[in-house]
C-alpha cells in the first residue's frame, strides 16, 4: 500500500514539475472533480442524487448529440450505398431491355424472312426422285430425236419423267418398257415445251427443229426478246419444275433466223438423269 501511494505521490509531482502553470491549475481542478464525483456517489442525500441525476442526463443529451451525426452519416452512407445499388439495377435491367428488343426486332425479320421465303417456295414445291441412266441407242433420223436408256419399269420409271444431261434439259420420257424406256429429246418435231425468257419472264413455247437448237412460237408480236437470253422450263402445265434451263435463244444473224442453241450436245449423250418432279400437297 505505501509504495503504490508513494508511486501515486511521484506522478503526480512530476505532473506538476512538467507543466505549466495552467495546465497544473486544469489538473489540479480535475483531480478534485473526479474525487469530489467519488465521494458523492458514496452519499445518499437528496442534493447529491439530484447532483448524480442531473450528472446523468448532462452525459446521456451529450452522448445523444454526440451520436446523432454518427446515425447521420450512417443512414446518408446506407442511402448513397441503395441508390448506388439502384443505379446498377437500372443499368442491369436497361442491358436486358436492349437486349430483348434487339431479339424482338430480329425474330420478328426472321419470321418476315420465313415468310417471304415459304411464300416462294410455295409456288413450286416437289419432292424429286433421280436415277442414272446409261443412253444405250441414240436413233439416227432426220427429224425424229430420241433415245434409248437402260432403265425401264422395273427401275419405277414413269412417262413423262424428265432426262437430264447433268442439270440441263434434253427430254423427257415417252415410252417405258420393263428394262428399256424411250426418251423424246428437246430437239424433236414433236416436243412443245413451256418455257420462260430472261430476264424479263417471257412466256413462250419452244419447240423442236430436228436440229441441235429449237425455236420460240406463240409469241405476241409486239414482244421483244434480248439477244443471249436463257431459256429455262416455266413450269407450266405441271411436267417440269420450273427453272430448268434448256438453251440460250439468239437474234437473227446473217447465217440464220432467230434460234434457241441448247445447252447439251444432244447427238453426245452417254448417261442421262431421269427425274420425276412430283408436286408436294403439304
Amino acid at each position: 500500500m505505501a509504495t503504490s501511494r508513494d508511486d501515486f505521490v511521484i506522478a503526480i509531482r512530476s505532473a506538476f514539475i512538467k507543466k505549466g502553470n495552467k495546465q497544473r491549475f486544469s489538473l489540479i481542478g480535475l483531480i478534485f472533480f473526479s474525487i469530489g464525483l467519488l465521494f458523492l456517489s458514496k452519499i445518499n442525500l437528496p442534493v447529491t442524487n439530484y447532483l448524480k441525476i442531473s450528472l446523468n442526463e448532462i452525459v446521456y443529451r451529450s452522448s445523444f448529440i454526440v451520436s446523432v451525426p454518427e446515425r447521420k452519416i450512417y443512414n446518408l452512407t446506407n442511402k448513397i450505398k441503395d441508390h448506388y445499388n439502384i443505379y446498377n439495377d437500372y443499368l442491369l435491367i436497361k442491358e436486358e431491355a436492349n437486349q430483348l428488343q434487339s431479339e424482338k426486332y430480329e425474330t420478328q425479320f426472321l419470321r418476315e424472312e420465313n415468310k417471304r421465303l415459304k411464300k416462294i417456295i410455295k409456288e413450286y414445291i416437289y419432292k424429286s426422285e433421280e436415277l442414272v441412266a446409261k443412253v444405250l441407242i441414240d436413233k439416227k433420223s432426220p427429224f425424229l430425236k430420241s433415245i434409248i436408256v437402260n432403265k425401264g419399269s422395273k427401275d419405277n420409271i414413269k412417262l413423262g419423267m424428265a432426262v437430264l444431261d447433268g442439270s440441263y434439259l434434253v427430254g423427257k420420257i415417252v415410252e417405258v418398257n420393263y428394262l428399256t424406256s424411250r426418251a423424246l429429246l428437246v430437239s424433236d418435231l414433236n416436243s412443245k415445251i413451256p418455257v420462260g425468257i430472261e430476264p424479263n419472264n417471257i412466256q413462250s413455247i419452244l419447240t423442236g427443229t430436228g436440229k441441235q437448237n429449237g425455236k420460240i412460237e406463240y409469241l405476241e408480236n409486239e414482244i421483244s426478246i434480248e439477244d443471249k437470253s436463257i431459256v429455262y422450263t416455266s413450269g407450266s402445265g405441271g411436267l417440269f419444275k420450273s427453272g430448268i434451263p434448256v438453251g440460250i435463244y439468239y437474234k437473227e444473224n446473217s447465217d440464220e433466223k432467230e434460234k434457241v442453241k441448247f445447252f447439251s450436245k444432244l447427238s453426245q449423250l452417254t448417261f442421262v438423269k431421269l427425274v420425276s418432279f412430283e408436286e408436294d400437297g403439304n
